[in-house]
């Protein structure tokens, strides 16, 4: 498999004289860096584990994951629907909460019967805000993919009429003129009254049910070291923002990274479930089994 992404090998410590390698895959985004720096970095007990890290989009992560040869990745919650039967979802790690999903956005006001005829420029046609997108405006037929930090330059331009947009894009897209035009998450919070599954991360089916259980604990200990050590990835986390500045990089984990982000635990687990009952029953996804998490 060729991974295009920005592949790193980490040094790791000698703890463990036959350490056992896994390809580990996850976005250069803060709240990814942040929450995975621990166990990349050795500063947790990673139970004779060691890991060859893939650092890419979530878009790109997706794809590797299509091809089920990367063992543990971060991935939306829309592209696994399609790759379920090969990989089971961790209960650490995820991106679910409370008011920070995808926002629709334009240079002029919109109103909501003229969405359906926008053309409308999306961060990937995997991505959850995709989906979210799809049960929010099921007639929408004109949708094209842009790397999801193009988005807003392609909507100031006029190349298309809206733009779909995540990540750190939500705190700059004012600065420069735009428009929100819809709050998906504020659409799913107002139907569903639950969280918004937006990332989770995933652990190949292949691996013995004895790894993928030692993986999900070092996860969690890995996330819990972030929130008990907030300061301590920084140099991490700063490297891979590019030129994200301090107060938006906080703000980009306190958005994404909660007490989802330590266990899924029941609410989460829901709200995953009714994310895909919904998508099911308007065709958007295919029919997804049943054993979808780690038990």
């Amino acid at each position: 498999m060729n991974f295009s992404g920005f592949f790193v090998n980490l040094p790791q410590s000698n703890k463990f004289p036959d350490l056992m390698k896994l390809t580990l895959g996850f976005s250069t985004c803060p709240n990814d860096t942040y929450i995975f720096d621990a166990m990349v970095h050795g500063k947790i007990d990673t139970e004779g584990i060691e890991f060859d890290l893939i650092m890419s989009d979530v878009e790109e992560l997706n794809r590797f994951a299509f091809a089920a040869e990367i063992d543990i990745t971060k991935i939306s919650y829309h592209a696994y629907t399609y790759i379920a039967d090969s990989y089971l979802l961790l209960n650490s790690g995820s991106a679910l909460g409370f008011k920070n999903g995808p926002l629709l956005i334009s240079k002029y006001k919109v109103y909501p019967d003229e969405i359906k005829n926008l053309k409308i420029a999306i961060p990937g046609k995997y991505t959850t805000a995709n989906l979210l997108l799809g049960i929010a405006y099921p007639d929408l037929k004109n949708k094209k993919e842009y790397l999801f930090s193009d988005i807003e330059e392609v909507v100031l331009s006029g190349e298309m009429d809206a733009g779909l947009i995540i990540h750190e894009n939500r705190f700059t897209y004012q600065q420069k003129g735009l428009k929100k035009v819809a709050d998906l998450g504020e659409f799913w919070e107002s139907k569903t009254g639950m969280a918004i599954p937006l990332g989770g991360i995933v652990i190949n089916r292949k691996l013995s049910l004895e790894i993928q259980r030692k993986v999900n604990r070092i996860l969690k200990r890995s996330v819990e070291f972030a929130f008990e050590n907030p300061k301590a990835s920084y140099q991490f986390v700063k490297h891979h923002a590019q030129a994200m500045d301090d107060n938006v990089i906080e703000s980009h984990i306190n958005l994404y990274v909660n007490e989802f982000t330590r266990e899924l635990g029941g609410n989460g687990r829901k709200a995953i479930e009714t994310l895909y009952q919904e998508a099911t029953a308007l065709g958007v996804i295919p029919k997804i089994r049943e054993d979808i998490f780690i038990d």
